[in-house]
């Protein structure tokens, strides 16, 4: 096993080696062509969700059901110190492996060995970084025409030159002027553009923002503002209060192009949370349904223009908001479908074919994949409408459940088509919360706006739980059903050989039979994950990759629900570990 630092390599080498250490594994461009057929190229990882299809499947079987037990520790790489751990998802291009790490930093590896080829340090405004929740996050990259994106935490994105690591552009897209926002999440490439979604749903501000660029040059091409953006929106937010209402899609969203449009996840409103109870259409710091908070929009891919969208929390109660960048797409029986999960736990099917004229989508099915809720009754499965909601109104609410971090958090799940399965994470948790009445910040202040504390509990009668299951897409049909002592936090992958990789929050990397559910192998990487997986190959060999790291908001649960590994575990370090036979 080979194992490399940033340090001991910049100490060994000169400026000019170090750019060429691993000259041997240069990338070819990834074009537009390359990127549209993405899930046809087994050999590499070329964005986000792999490809458009948004499948996080591996067509690669080197390593399989029979052989995984093989499985070894190829090489590690361990970056500077990662404050939260890293929750990035690495991309790997023609033997060239890349990835973040908190704060803005970037790596190119040699996907054989680990050798470093570069590295980037973006330098952050630390003050305004600060100023938001999400300070350090940096949740992955696109690359493409030679270049590779990231968004920084104070609201700019970069391109660098995909073989020196050096600058092309660096452009600052987001001001303070309507709030402090930035971006965390990984951009898409979308024809000559790249595309990225800002955070801030828990900031007094607007409009939330979705961002194209020009992947040339930097400049704005389009916006399109998930708060406020149009009259629907406005007049859906009562006394104005769309100008403190947070929003934002801070996640990875998706591109369909057989109607050639951005299908992205938006985030929920402030204040985050709500004490007017059950009279929010009329009353309370936000009255109405909040469009587009905690909804689904589908964007013309050129102008930004908004073709559709299904809120699909109105006037979210329970911060369980859409900003899950996971779409599925699938085509059966004719119809083409795009899958969406969200936080509170429903797994909602639209038919991608009718889309326009700006109206909601239509909705094939909804089901629930959370095992333990309360905050509603249930889903209608022809309207996607919720059933029953339970209300929050001021004051103290006991277990109430899914917990704020919901039933399903922004980590992915895959579908395999060998199997006919898609294999997701359940989160099973529960939260005490009390609700109380927050003074209104000033309008686009970016200023803290939660209208409640919690703790986070066990369901009661069961200690909190995970699960992996194995079901039908559309219908929701479970084939299998793993249980997890621990929720999962990371993102899984399934492949050709019949595996379902699952990255555990405790550090016990495992790979499940996806025919089964069965545990085939594991390796213990010593600290959580809550970032992601894939599959590639260099010099004739199938690799597995995957970010270790622990420190995210949500895993600040398992030391007070699980105690001992939790309460040892760091929150300051990550490392890339890689495996193959």
């Amino acid at each position: 096993m080979k194992r490399w630092t940033y340090t001991g390599v910049a100490k060994a080498l000169s400026a000019a080696a170090f750019l060429g250490f691993a000259s041997q594994a240069m990338t070819a461009d990834v074009t537009w062509d390359r990127l549209m057929n993405a899930d046809k190229d087994a050999n590499n990882w070329l964005m986000y969700h792999q490809s458009f299809k948004g499948w996080h499947y591996s067509g690669l079987d080197q390593v399989n059901a029979d052989n995984v037990k093989n499985l070894h520790v190829a090489w590690m790489h361990t970056p500077a110190a990662s404050k939260r751990g890293i929750q990035s998802f690495p991309l790997a291009v023609d033997g060239v492996l890349y990835y973040t790490s908190s704060s803005g930093q970037v790596w190119a590896l040699d996907g054989a060995s680990g050798a470093v080829i570069w590295r980037y340090q973006a330098k952050i405004d630390t003050e305004r970084s600060e100023g938001t929740f999400y300070n350090p996050y940096n949740r992955g990259l696109a690359i493409g025409y030679g270049k590779v994106y990231i968004g920084t935490v104070d609201g700019r994105m970069v391109a660098l030159d995909a073989k020196t690591g050096k600058v092309v552009w660096d452009n600052t897209i987001l001001s303070v002027e309507k709030g402090n926002k930035g971006f965390t999440g990984a951009p898409v490439i979308v024809k000559d553009k790249v595309i990225i979604g800002s955070n801030g749903g828990e900031l007094s501000g607007c409009c939330g923002p979705i961002f194209a660029v020009n992947a040339q040059t930097g400049e704005v091409a389009w916006q399109f503002d998930t708060i406020g953006g149009d009259e629907r929106s406005r007049q859906s937010w009562g006394n104005d209060s769309w100008k403190i209402g947070g929003g934002g899609g801070w996640m990875t969203g998706s591109y369909d192009p057989k109607s050639n449009t951005v299908w992205w996840g938006t985030a929920n409103p402030a204040p985050d949370y709500d004490y007017a109870g059950a009279n929010w259409k009329t009353e309370g710091p936000r009255s109405g349904d909040n469009m587009y908070s905690s909804s689904v929009v589908v964007l013309d891919a050129d102008s930004g223009e908004l073709k559709s969208y299904f809120q699909e929390m109105p006037h979210d109660a329970w911060d369980f908001d859409s900003a899950v960048g996971e779409f599925v797409t699938l085509d059966k029986g004719g119809k083409h479908y795009m899958l969406h999960p969200n936080k509170g736990g429903i797994i909602f099917v639209y038919n991608a074919d009718q889309v326009g004229g700006g109206n909601q989508l239509k909705v094939e099915n909804a089901y629930m994949l959370g095992e333990t809720y309360n905050y509603i009754k249930g889903v209608d499965p022809k309207t996607g409408q919720l059933i029953g909601r339970r209300e929050l109104p001021e004051g103290k609410h006991a277990n109430v459940c899914p917990a704020i971090d919901g039933a399903i958090s922004w980590n992915t799940g895959t579908f395999n088509p060998g199997t006919g399965l898609y294999y997701k994470v359940g989160q099973e948790w529960c939260f005490d919360i009390e609700v109380v009445k927050a003074d209104r910040p000033a309008d686009f202040s970016g200023q803290a706006y939660f209208g409640a504390s919690w703790t986070a509990t066990h369901p009661q009668g069961k200690k909190a739980y995970g699960h992996v299951t194995g079901r039908d897409p559309l219908s929701g049909k479970i084939k299998w059903r793993t249980e997890f002592k621990y929720p999962p936090l990371a993102s899984l992958m399934s492949t050709k050989g019949n595996l379902v990789f699952v990255p555990g929050a405790d550090g016990k990397f495992t790979a499940l039979d996806a025919r089964t559910g069965k545990e085939l192998w594991s390796h213990n990487n010593g600290i959580g994950h809550h970032g992601g997986v894939i599959s590639y190959m260099a010099g004739g060999k199938q690799y597995i990759a995957v970010v270790t790291g622990w420190g995210s908001h949500v895993s600040g649960n398992y030391g007070p629900l699980y105690g001992h590994p939790f309460t040892e575990m760091p929150t300051d370090a990550g490392q890339l570990v890689v495996f193959a036979l």
